[in-house]
């Protein structure tokens, strides 16, 4: 394609004095310059004529400017840094898009920058771990939260501890953290005690969690309430994240035993249900039953550990024997009645610490790997 620039073009720009003739102008320079027919004469009049431009004194022909040289391959170096560091009108377009400003410029604007100019860059493709980590020493807020969910951005180790320490009370950069795709074993188990509920259960089931972990997450985040026993929950997100959890090898003998101990039969029930490959409905008949065959025949399918079978026997007779409510102290009653009949069980248990219990009987499982 043959171009359409030409002195006469530099001529008009420096005589013209009405800012919207000059605005078209940029935009068509904005169009010309990468065009593949300019040879090499044409391509320095065409960074010519930007250089001239990106002085002008009008903000509307700066911004006409910029907004169609944001994708340019050709456009200077200087002419992009001069532009980036205009007024944020004129700035953001080549802040968002322009691949010609390098991680050295990125981080001089972040450092420098207004929130509107880090919150741009926080949302570049594919943002270098040294321009996250300028936003997160020095960005707000918005730009920090916007970087944690940019998908693309690469995030050092380093800088998630940076972030959640910065950000520690922030619930809405929490979250984002929390969501990242990737996030390393240290960070998730750090956020563990940081986040609400429903982001423990998160973290458990879209990142790396050892067992241990996976069960004291679960733990925490279901001591709001006896959920199933209350029917405030929503069985369908129990059922999804559970799923979850037993697709990941996070599902363990240990975990589900503790949260029955804890008096969480509703994670029992679909544990189990899931483990042995049964409909919900049907697993609740076997558990549930009065004789002994049911629960029997169903936790042995769902291969779990049969020195155990007497604790979960336990624990359940105790559930059909105990008023489950919201009251002050009712899971604490449950529990003492629950400790109180496995300790006749497994003397070795002579303690009648409900923590403690509860470590034992994960000591007594080890986790799956």
């Amino acid at each position: 394609m043959p171009s359409t620039l030409s002195q006469a073009d530099v001529a008009r720009l420096l005589e013209e004095k009405s800012p919207t003739v000059r605005a078209q102008l940029a935009t068509k320079i904005g169009v010309e310059i990468d065009n593949p027919g300019l040879n090499a004469k044409e391509t320095e009049l065409a960074q010519d004529i930007v250089r001239i431009m990106a002085k002008d004194v009008e903000e509307s022909v700066r911004i006409a400017l910029s907004q169609n040289l944001r994708n340019s391959e050709k456009l200077p170096h200087d002419v992009a840094v001069k532009l980036a560091n205009d007024i944020e009108s004129v700035a953001l377009p080549i802040l968002e898009s322009s691949k010609v400003l390098t991680d050295i410029d990125l981080v001089e604007i972040v450092r420098a920058g207004p929130p509107g100019k880090q919150e741009i860059v926080a949302g570049r493709v594919d943002v270098s771990e040294t321009v996250s980590a300028a936003i997160v020493d020095t960005g707000g807020e918005k730009a920090v939260a916007k970087l944690m969910d940019n998908s693309t951005a690469q995030i050092s180790e380093n800088s998630l501890n940076k972030a959640v320490d910065r950000f520690s009370k922030n619930e809405a950069v929490k979250e984002k953290i929390v969501k990242r795709p990737i996030l390393p074993p240290a960070i998730t188990e750090r956020l563990v005690t940081m986040v609400a509920d429903n982001m423990r259960d998160y973290l458990v089931s879209h990142h790396q969690v050892s067992p241990s972990i996976a069960s004291d997450i679960i733990l925490q985040s279901r001591e709001r309430t006896v959920v199933g026993l209350t029917g405030k929950s929503s069985i369908e997100e129990l059922e999804k994240m559970i799923v979850q959890m037993h697709s990941n090898k996070r599902l363990t003998p240990s975990l589900i035993i503790r949260a029955l101990c804890m008096g969480d039969i509703s994670f029992f029930e679909v544990s189990i249900a899931i483990m042995a490959n049964v409909p919900l409905v049907n697993a609740r008949i076997l558990i549930h039953d009065a004789g002994q065959l049911g629960l029997k025949s169903l936790y042995e399918r769902a291969e779990m550990p049969k020195d155990l079978l007497p604790v979960v026997r336990c624990a359940i007779d105790v559930l059909h024997e105990t008023h489950m409510d919201d009251n002050d102290g009712a899971r604490e009653r449950y529990r003492a009645r629950v400790i109180e009949r496995i300790l006749t069980k497994y003397e070795d248990m002579d303690t009648e610490n409900v923590d403690y219990l509860l470590k034992k009987l994960g000591d007594i499982i080890k986790p799956a790997i």
